[in-house]
C-alpha cells in the first residue's frame, strides 16, 4: 500500500458500511463472497425547471444550487423535442443532473439522512414503496432548503429534486436492508 493510499480519507458511511452493514448482510442471505452482498453503486438527483420556457437564468441557477448540495458541477438537460404547447424549443436547458459515486456518494448520502431529513417540515419518514424490482430506491424533496449549504436569502424559487439511490442489491428487500443499515428514515 503506497503512502497516499493510507492517507486517503474514507467517509463514515463508507466505513459503516465495511465493518457493520456488509458482515450483517453476508450473514442474513448466506453469501460467500463479499461481492455478492449488495453495495451503493451511485446516487443521481435530477432537478426539473420548467420555469426556463421563460428565463434561461433559472436554469443557471438551479444548476449552481445543484452544484452546492452534492459538491460537484452538475450536467444541464436539454429539451430533445420541440414542444409548440409548452414553448419549448429543441436544445433549451429544461433541468440539471448530476450522477454521485464513491466517497461524494457516501458524503452526499450521510448529509442527506442527518442533516436534511431531519430539516423537512412534518417528517414521518419515507415510504417503502419507491423501490422499482431491481434494488433501485427513488425519491423526491420538495425544497432544496433542507439542505444547510443553500442560503434562504439567496435563492430566487423553491425547487424540489428527484434523488434516485441506485444499489447492486437483485431484490428490493436486499435493497431495503442495505438503505435501513445506513439508517435511512423508513415508515413503519
Amino acid at each position: 500500500m503506497t503512502a497516499r493510499a493510507k492517507d486517503k480519507y474514507t467517509p463514515r458511511l463508507q466505513t459503516q458500511y465495511n465493518e457493520v452493514i456488509l458482515p450483517e448482510l453476508m450473514k442474513k442471505y448466506g453469501y460467500t463472497n463479499r461481492m455478492q452482498a449488495a453495495r451503493l453503486e451511485k446516487i443521481v438527483i435530477n432537478m426539473g425547471v420548467g420555469e426556463a420556457v421563460a428565463d434561461s437564468k433559472k436554469t443557471k441557477n438551479a444548476a449552481e444550487q445543484l452544484a452546492l448540495i452534492a459538491g460537484q458541477k452538475p450536467v444541464i438537460t436539454k429539451a430533445r423535442k420541440a414542444i409548440s404547447t409548452f414553448k419549448l424549443r429543441t436544445g433549451l436547458g429544461i433541468g440539471c443532473k448530476v450522477t454521485l459515486r464513491r466517497e461524494k456518494m457516501y458524503e452526499f448520502l450521510d448529509r442527506l439522512v442527518n442533516v436534511a431529513m431531519p430539516r423537512i417540515r412534518d417528517f414521518r419518514g419515507i415510504t417503502t414503496k419507491s423501490f422499482d424490482g431491481g434494488g433501485n430506491y427513488a425519491m423526491g424533496l420538495k425544497e432544496q432548503i433542507v439542505f444547510p449549504e443553500i442560503d434562504f436569502d439567496k435563492i430566487d424559487e423553491i425547487r424540489g429534486m428527484d434523488i434516485v439511490i441506485c444499489t447492486t442489491a437483485e431484490t428490493d428487500e436486499e435493497a431495503l436492508t442495505l438503505l435501513r443499515g445506513f439508517n435511512m428514515p423508513f415508515q413503519s
